[in-house]
């Protein structure tokens, strides 16, 4: 079964004469360990489709399952657990907390998932290893260059060892070559078989997954390999 399964996915905004449709009746799969982009251009609806498959927001129409289970029939905790541990979000401005060093912004998920001190530690230092930034573990976001806050993100994203890398547009916050640096970073994760769906609205960004979704007016025009 598909990791992710949207059949038929509306959303809708207003009603009456000021109804809006900012998804239409979209339909897609994303298998495991698939690296994916989602392309559009601002407005196509390629955002409101990443809330849903983040489960940040809920389709007013259609059927979504993730993992097999349906997503509408769940509850406000249960969504809240998925987001927490099925899906590593990674977004365009890092999200990182100020005042909290390094790791314990990478740490974060695994408090609110209840996992022990010990175990969050070791796991965070394995992930800055992974990402190049053990030696920043004690610094503060604001010691750091973008890229490197990007990167402390991405290991964030990946220490509760989600199903699912969920990246909004995660270069586009930074110059040429560290962008690149990232995307190369992501190249790797996804040859680790991570299932990974990209959001961007650059082409030469979208070129480097294995497959293009394309979004326009609220609607997939053209899926490519």
């Amino acid at each position: 079964m598909p990791v992710v399964d949207l059949q038929e996915i509306q959303k809708t905004y207003g009603e009456g004469t000021n109804r809006h449709i900012v998804l239409d009746r979209v339909s897609l799969t994303i298998e495991a360990g698939e690296y994916v982009t989602i392309l559009g251009p601002s407005g196509s609806g390629k955002s409101t489709l990443m809330n849903i498959i983040g489960c940040l927001d809920v389709a007013s129409n259609g059927v979504y399952r993730l993992q097999e289970q349906l997503v509408h029939d769940l509850s406000e905790d249960q969504l809240a657990t998925i987001r927490n541990e099925e899906i590593g979000f990674i977004f365009q401005q890092f999200q990182l907390l100020p005042r909290m060093s390094v790791l314990q912004n990478v740490e974060l998920p695994l408090i609110y998932a209840g996992v022990s001190r010990k175990e969050r530690r070791a796991r965070s230092l394995e992930l800055l290893e992974r990402v190049g930034l053990t030696d920043k573990a004690d610094a503060l976001p604001s010691q750091l260059s973008g890229g490197q806050q990007q990167r402390v993100a991405i290991a964030r994203a990946l220490v509760t060892r989600p199903t699912i890398l969920l990246a909004d547009e995660p270069t586009g916050a930074l110059d040429q070559k560290t962008g690149k640096q990232i995307m190369e970073l992501f190249e790797s994760l996804s040859e680790e078989g991570k299932t990974i769906i990209m959001i961007t609205h650059d082409v030469n960004i979208a070129k480097q997954a294995r497959r293009i979704i394309r979004i326009e007016d609220g609607q997939v025009t053209e899926v490519t390999t």
